[in-house]
């Protein structure tokens, strides 16, 4: 006699989940910025935004002013979800990263 085999097929609340994933480390979708200065804007972002996972305007001020006094003046962060931009920079600053899914941060310093 042949053997039958069955595929089990996920359940309606597994796809959803696998769907609904939420990634919880940063992925940076562009940026120009040397490895050193990258490396450490990305964690900054990182450590902003899960010390103030309910504010996004107050890990955007610790954003900003943290990389004006480490690198200079004009620096400018934007964080939050579901936004669009244009903006000016100047070579080498720019940073546009996502973290815990579809918290989006932005980075960089024009004068």
């Amino acid at each position: 006699m042949a053997e039958q085999t069955e595929e089990k097929k996920p359940d309606a609340a597994a796809q959803a989940a696998d769907s609904k994933r939420i990634h919880t480390y940063p992925l940076i979708r562009h940026s120009d910025m040397h490895d050193e200065l990258r490396t450490e804007a990305m964690e900054l972002c990182v450590t902003a935004c899960e010390k103030f996972a309910n504010n996004n305007e107050n890990a955007a001020r610790m954003i900003k002013e943290t990389m004006d006094k480490k690198f200079g003046a004009s620096w400018h962060a934007v964080v939050g979800e579901g936004y669009g931009f244009e903006i000016t920079h100047e070579v080498k600053n720019l940073l546009y990263m996502f973290f815990g899914g579809n918290m989006a941060i932005v980075v960089w310093k024009c004068s």
